[in-house]
């Protein structure tokens, strides 16, 4: 009578359990749910896993044990792609012979395409530089006037503040005061302030292209960019510039297992409470905690290996088909946002839904530099991106094949506009045989169509009569392309002013 009951009971719930789990009812003295127990066998994707009355066999353990390991391995991959990227970053620098504060690598004649950078651009004068407020305390940085968006982020690039036109500056040039995590010393006045939760910060700053040239620029980084601590403020040590146009080396993380090597360096530097003890025991979990060593034994060895590849590839999936409809600008159109959700701290609904965490690797996977500028609207001051990887028929592209863009007139962006064609796999500039695989309406002449609209072709060849507006792509070689908006004005963020889709030219 028991077991048909017990029976009739898991029918009701639609839940199947195994005979063997229903001849354990009758040692006990009450009903015991049926989907409480545990059945001697569980198919699942892992294969069959074994249970003695609810113990899991030795194998089972080991294999789930394996499992679960595989997949804090990749969490953790997914989740510090952040704090892994600004630490190649940093290193990449390092290897260029930027080591310390007021050491600057300015791109006096733009960035190209022989550096690994994530989809940096084209049409700006970057000058990037590494602040150390462990070794130096509260630092300076002392801004020219004129500059475009500049921003200083932590070593998980959080944003710490804005300078130049998006700043408080308002483009007037000024001086920043940064301090370390948890300083309590005097603050000086006449400082725009800011407190990182990191010792490690990195500056960088978008200096304007005047009538096509990068002169104007680098003239004001060299005569007004200053950095310096605080304690050398009488007396600051003299700036260094080293050109980064033109070189080759890398600033990207890495995607296999050496992406655990790089957060463990970061881990060890920064205070304790840089990250929060969820994340922070999330790695711990996989060995990896301050100031203690790191040594995965032979099964942790090919676990890493496996959970870094498997992160690697779900980022990509990510990056290249998010699952969200506000990943895309426009409904009819294939171009999505950098930033899902309008956020920079890709907060949902205000945080009442937590942290959209798969818009944040998106983003990190994909870019650098976190700031507000980037995400909100302001209108004829920040920046806005679109990204397109697919054609309008949902194809993504293929290097050996023929391509079309429409920008229409009347571009909605004060300073400039620019598209930008970056490599799928290294997600940098794509090498071909032009320096700069772009087109800007600053820099470059462009053939007009008579309604003021600009059609850009990309291809292993130029059309004919076409070599203006064409941007040279790789047979074989998979790409994508960001078109930016520098200082957008209003009828960018109304909707009423779209690029076309990029369609196939036969």
């Amino acid at each position: 009578m028991l077991k048909a009951k017990l029976k009739y009971v898991a029918l009701l719930t639609g839940i199947l359990v195994s005979s063997s789990v229903l001849a354990a009812n009758s040692v006990y003295n009450t009903e015991i749910p049926a989907s409480i127990m545990t059945p001697d066998k569980v198919e699942t994707h892992l294969g069959v896993l074994h249970f003695k009355d609810g113990v899991p066999s030795q194998q089972t353990m080991e294999r789930l044990y394996d499992n679960l390991d595989t997949m804090r391995a990749t969490e953790v991959f997914l989740n510090a792609i952040p704090m892994a990227s600004l630490e190649a970053l940093r290193i990449g620098h390092q290897k260029m012979g930027v080591k310390q504060s007021h050491q600057v690598m300015l791109f006096d004649n733009l960035m190209d395409s022989n550096p690994l950078f994530l989809t940096g651009n084209t049409d700006t004068v970057y000058a990037s530089a590494f602040l150390d407020l462990e070794k130096d305390g509260p630092t300076v940085v002392e801004i020219p006037p004129g500059m475009g968006p500049t921003t200083v982020n932590d070593a998980f690039f959080r944003f710490v503040t804005d300078m130049g036109v998006v700043g408080p500056d308002r483009g007037k040039g000024g001086k920043y005061l940064i301090l370390p995590p948890n300083y309590e010393g005097d603050i000086p006045e006449g400082y725009h302030v800011s407190r990182s939760t990191s010792y490690v910060n990195w500056f960088i700053a978008r200096g304007f292209l005047k009538d096509g040239k990068t002169d104007a620029a680098v003239d004001a980084y060299h005569s007004g960019l200053k950095i310096y601590p605080l304690a050398k403020k009488g007396n600051p040590p003299k700036m260094t510039f080293v050109s980064g146009s033109g070189k080759s080396f890398n600033t990207i993380h890495a995607n296999d297992e050496h992406f655990y090597d790089e957060i463990k360096v970061v881990i060890d530097k920064e205070p304790v409470e840089f990250i929060d003890p969820e994340l922070r025991g999330l790695i711990a979990t996989i060995g990896i905690q301050k100031g203690k060593p790191f040594e995965p034994d032979d099964r942790m060895q090919k676990i890493l290996k496996e959970g870094a590849a498997i992160g690697n590839a779900t980022a990509r999936a990510l990056m290249f088909n998010p699952r969200t409809d506000n990943a895309y600008i426009w409904d009819d159109r294939n171009w999505k946002t950098a930033f899902i959700g309008k956020d920079y701290q890709w907060l949902i609904d205000g945080g009442n839904g937590g942290r959209n965490l798969d818009a944040r690797t998106y983003f990190f996977y994909m870019a650098t530099v976190n700031t507000p500028a980037m995400a909100l609207k302001m209108v004829g001051k920040g920046s806005q991106y679109a990204i397109v990887d697919k054609t309008g028929e949902g194809e993504f592209f293929e290097g050996s094949k023929n391509y079309r863009l429409t920008i229409p007139a009347n571009v909605p962006a004060k300073n400039f506009w620019s598209v930008v064609v970056y490599d799928t796999q290294t997600r940098s500039e794509l090498q071909t045989s032009q320096p700069f695989p772009s087109k800007n309406d600053q820099r470059d002449k462009m053939i007009e169509n008579p309604d003021g609209s600009v059609d850009l072709y990309f291809g292993p060849t130029a059309p004919d009569g076409k070599d203006a507006n064409w941007i040279q792509t790789v047979p074989e070689k998979g790409w994508f392309a960001i078109l930016r908006m520098y200082g957008p004005l209003e009828h960018w963020y109304d909707g009423s002013w779209k690029p076309s889709d990029i369609t196939e030219v036969k």
